[in-house]
């Protein structure tokens, strides 16, 4: 992922099509890897703390950014049931 240029590489394929709050929600994630966001996380990290949008807003991103992302390869955002992605 670069930041300085806005894109996103997996295997050497560049994922086309980002909006620029998907690349933010992907760079979000990617910087700990390890760590389950909650939405509400999520929405403060990205649309910052007055946003005031559908609850599923981050829902409907992370669906659009999976659908990009797999046709690179296999799903690598996976949803923690109950906690979050």
């Amino acid at each position: 992922i670069s930041k300085s240029r806005r894109e996103v590489y997996f295997d050497e394929n560049r994922v086309e099509g980002l909006t620029p709050k998907e690349f933010d929600l992907l760079y979000t994630m990617a910087q700990k890897p390890k760590q389950v966001f909650s939405r509400e996380q999520l929405q403060e990290l990205v649309w910052g703390y007055e946003y005031f949008g559908e609850e599923r807003t981050v829902d409907a991103h992370i669906k659009k950014l999976r659908q990009k992302l797999e046709k690179s390869g296999p799903q690598i955002i996976q949803t923690v049931w109950g906690v979050g992605y």
